[in-house]
Formats: C-alpha cells, structure tokens, sequence
C-alpha cells in the first residue's frame, strides 16, 4: 500500500472483509497510530479503529512539543526524562520535515520574580543535568545570556528588571500532522486504519477470551475479528475498559490543558519563552508560531494550564477562568498588556493521567502525576496502554507491542529491520529544508517530500495555490489533499486538524469555511444539504467555545 491508497472507504471494506488481524488498535490518537505502526512494522497483520477522527482528542491539543520536560527532572523523575530526550532524538530523524528544534530561554528577573537570582544559581545546575541526562543529543549545550542578549529574545518583557537568562533546546511539532503522518505510514506497511469507526462491543471465545470487537461505521455495525485488541483510547480509555471488563474502573484523572493564540506582533519573542505564575509557582511556554521570511512569525501562543477536570469528556471547552488564568501570567512578564480582545484562537485538552490506584478521589496537583505510561493486559486478554506523553509515543507502542506479541506466542523482540527506531515516516525521505514564510517552505514543513503532490494539484489548477484565508500561509490545495489523501471526512477534520486556522485564527477559519466547504463538497460529493450541514456544525463549534466562555465569565463575575 502506497500512501495514495490511505483511503476510507478502502479501510472499511478491508475491516469488513471477515478476515481476522493478528492486532486490533482502538484509538486514533498519537498512542494508537504508533502503536499501529510499530505492529505492522513487525509483519502483523494491523487494524486501527477510531471513533472520532485521528488526534480529534489530546493529541491535536498538546502544547506541540518534542521535549523531555525540565520540570519533570525537578521533580526528581530522571528515567521520564531520559527516555523522552532519547525519543526526541529520533524523531528528529525520523520525521525531520515535521520536527525543528526550538530554542528556550528562562528570563532571571532582579526582583518580584519567581524565578529570582537566588534560584536561578539552582537552576543552572538542572540545566547541566538536562544536558547530561540527554539534551546534548540536539547538537547544543544550554548557556546563560546576559540581560542584553536576553532582551533581544524578548524585547516586550520587564526590561528594567531583566537580570539575564538560560537558553537551552528542545524540539517542537505540529501534533495532528505528525498523527496523520504516522497514520499512513503504518497504511504504507500494510495496517488498515479506519476514522468515524467507533467500537461499541468487545466479542470473546468460548474460554472468555476477546477475539474482536463490534464497530458502528456509516450507521452500520459489523464485527472484526482479532486474536489481540489493544486499548489505546488515552482518555477514554476506561470507556474501553468498561466494554471489556463490564464496569468503568476509574483509573484515569483527566486534567486539563488549555493554550491561546495571539498575534506575534504583541510579544514579539523569536525563540520560545518560559514564564512564571505567581499565583501557584507554575511556568508557561510562551512560543512564537507560523515563521515567515523575514524571521519574524504571525502568532504566538501560551500555555498550558494542568487542572482536574470532573466534566464530561467530550465536553471540555476554553472558559473565562482559563483565559484570565493565562493572561493573567502573561500580563505579569510583560510591558505591555494582552486583552481578551487579542486572542484569536483558544484550544483545550484532557491528559490521560493514571490514578496510582483505580477509583480514589483526586488528591494533589495533577502536574505532579508522573508522566510514565503503564502497559497492563486484562483478564480477557485486551492489551491496554496508560498515561504518557506525546515525545514518547513511540516507545509507548514499542512495549506495547511487546505484550502484544506475547499474547500472540510470538517472539517477542522486533529485528532491527522492523524496529521503529530508524523507521523513516511518509515525506521523510529527500525532504530538503527550504526557506520558511514561502509557499514552498511552508508546504516543505507540513509534507516533506510529499509537497510535490500538493504542488502538483496547483498546478493542475493554479487557483488552488490561493490562500484559504488572507495573512494564513494554508493554500485550497491542502484542502483538496486533506480530502483525497488523508481521510478528511469533514469540514472540521480540515480547520481543526489537517490545517490549524481554526486554532491559528477563529474568525478567519469561520470567514473561510463556505469556500473550504464547497472544494471538499466536490471532492467528498456532498449534496446542498450536506454541505450546509457541514458548515452548521462549524459554526456551532465556534459558537460553543464563544459561549463557554461567555457564560464561565458571568459565573467569575457573580462568586
């Protein structure tokens, strides 16, 4: 399977064929796509199902970095940090047109700082560490900057109380893209992965042993057979876990992570920024987001908040409380003042934390939970895969798999030649770095060496070249790509997730959506009715992030 052949309605009918997979995914975040690739990898015969759409939940709405968490090391938690620097590392080689290396500076303040200089002589020795535990493996050692040098990174911030600086490296990357890259990456090694294919019951053998699941696609429910169902459901995964097991355990803590877009020009940082809050001690990244060619970017976001959240899943949004909380912070590291009125996009996730034991009452800050994922196998034999973190998706499916295979009797250590390590990701290979802020460079980075089928379609018909928004980089090529290509299979699969403008740019993605929804009307055959449906469904998305917060700030305002 080439990955012109990533193709939903080829997927089901491969689902529905009768024949059994070897391993069943449930989940199409970035857990259950590196899951799915790391087993078809090895030879066996793959599946993955997901309800929604691929990183619809958590991994569409991280804070888009490839790190290995400095505050984790503070926290004492070495191996986490080690193993997440070592997985950064190879994602840079894996996927290189997906992930760029992304300076940080920690700003020292002379006074009324959190981070003062007392605590800064601390600071520099966690840095070393970081460095030593496995931040050398970017190429670059941290250093300290004086409050000059340290100006010129951050020129909006308290400069008379600027004292200077660390700047150290990490990594970031767009999160849905690499989840849609390493979805057809495992279709290229022959898994079947299907979206809009929701499980709604797990089958078992005469021994009480699950051999299946039962999805619902398009209205219609059917079985898939497997010899190994892997629950990969992140924060739904006691969902999952009650379909098998008969009971919801409530073994997650979901928290919540929320994040704000605002226009470059406000801040004007060039690398990405850390900074306190004094309310509870905690930090944020402030980072600059969509460079163009002159060095500068167009926005910047900052996040993210780690709070418990006893909602539904499904029904999380960006509150006032959220928004005041962050520009609370920001306000405090800077001359100038952010507004409500400069955000131009918001977004919020859930963290799949594991509780240390199922069903206990929440107790502490979910921001000391450990970051370690947990591999556990039921009584009926379903593989379930816990907790984590993006940068370490993919050692996460690599134990994954492990267990999967001994359910199978296989041998269980995968060969060089099938392991994930060196496994190059779709648009890897002869992707050449090209000058950011042009049609080219930004095609390069979202596509790799697959750009040339994006340019190809612009060709074909120049208007496609055209931006779906003015001042947004994103061309109605991508549009018709994300269609043909990717499984988009609706209006918000497009600005939500294969694009960003709906988090880049609220506003402008709402203005864009009636054009954005006629080319996939054309590419998808929807009707008048359906594509009106579509942009409905838009709108009431935007319309319900407005009102959350909306309706949380009248509840701040009467408490």
């Amino acid at each position: 399977m080439n990955p012109r052949q990533f193709s939903r309605s080829h997927m089901l009918a491969e689902l529905r064929s009768g024949e059994p997979f070897d391993v069943l995914v449930i989940g199409g975040g970035i857990t259950g796509v590196g899951v799915a690739l790391d087993a078809a990898a090895r030879g066996l015969r793959t599946a993955l199902v997901e309800r929604d759409d691929f990183a619809s939940g958590t991994s569409s709405k991280s804070s888009k970095m490839v790190h290995g968490g400095l505050r984790y090391l503070q926290n004492g938690d070495v191996r986490l940090v080690y193993e997440a620097l070592r997985e950064r590392r190879r994602l840079m080689q894996n996927a290189p047109h997906l992930v760029d290396v992304l300076p940080f500076m920690i700003p020292i303040m002379t006074k009324d700082s959190v981070v003062s200089k007392k605590i800064a002589r601390a600071l520099g020795s966690a840095m070393w560490m970081y460095d030593f535990t496995g931040g050398w493996r970017i190429g670059k050692f941290h250093k300290r900057v004086n409050a000059k040098q340290a100006a010129e990174h951050f020129p909006t911030t308290n400069l008379d109380k600027l004292s200077s600086g660390y700047l150290y490296y990490d990594a970031g990357a767009d999160d849905a893209r690499l989840v849609v890259t390493l979805a057809r990456t495992a279709a290229q090694r022959g898994a079947v992965l299907a979206n809009r294919c929701g499980v709604v019951g797990v089958t078992t053998d005469a021994d009480g042993q699950t051999n299946g699941v039962v999805v619902e696609a398009d209205g219609d429910q059917f079985p898939v057979g497997a010899c190994v169902v892997v629950n990969a459901a992140g924060v739904w995964a006691d969902d999952v876990r009650a379909l098998d097991e008969g009971a919801n355990p409530d073994s997650i803590r979901p928290a919540k992570g929320v994040h704000l877009t605002i226009p470059w020009e406000k801040v004007r940082n060039d690398i990405a920024v850390i900074i306190p809050v004094r309310s509870d001690k905690r930090s944020l990244f402030l980072v600059p987001w969509g460079p163009q060619a002159d060095g500068s970017y167009s926005h910047c976001y900052v996040g993210t908040t780690d709070t418990d959240h006893d909602g539904g899943l499904d029904e999380h949004q960006t509150t006032a409380v959220d928004i005041d909380y962050v520009l609370t912070a920001l306000n405090d590291a800077l001359e100038t003042t952010i507004t409500l009125a400069d955000v131009t996009g918001v977004w919020s996730g859930l963290r799949p934390l594991v509780k240390a034991n199922a069903g206990d009452e929440p107790m502490g800050k979910t921001a000391d939970l450990s970051r370690q994922h947990q591999v556990a196998v039921s009584d009926s034999g379903v593989v379930r895969v816990s907790g984590g973190k993006l940068t370490t998706y993919r050692k996460m499916a690599e134990d994954t798999v492990e267990i999967a295979m001994q359910q199978l009797g296989r041998r269980r250590r995968a060969s060089r030649k099938q392991s994930t390590k060196r496994l190059k990701l779709v648009g890897a290979r002869g992707h050449r770095s090209t000058q950011p802020g042009t049609q080219v460079g930004h095609l390069a980075r979202r596509y790799g060496s697959l750009a040339a089928e994006v340019k190809a379609l612009i060709a074909f018909e120049p208007a496609l070249g055209e931006p779906i928004a003015p001042g947004h980089q994103y061309v109605l090529a991508e549009v018709v790509y994300a269609a043909r290509h990717e499984m988009a299979t609706t209006l918000s699969d497009v600005l939500e997730r294969r694009t960003r403008l709906h988090i880049f740019d609220r506003e402008a993605a709402l203005t864009a959506a009636p054009r954005v929804a006629a080319l996939m009307a054309t590419e998808l055959h929807w009707d008048m009715a359906e594509t009106e449906h579509q942009l409905d469904n838009y709108r009431q998305l935007c319309a319900a992030e407005e009102a959350a917060a909306r309706d949380q700030l009248a509840a701040h305002i009467t408490d």
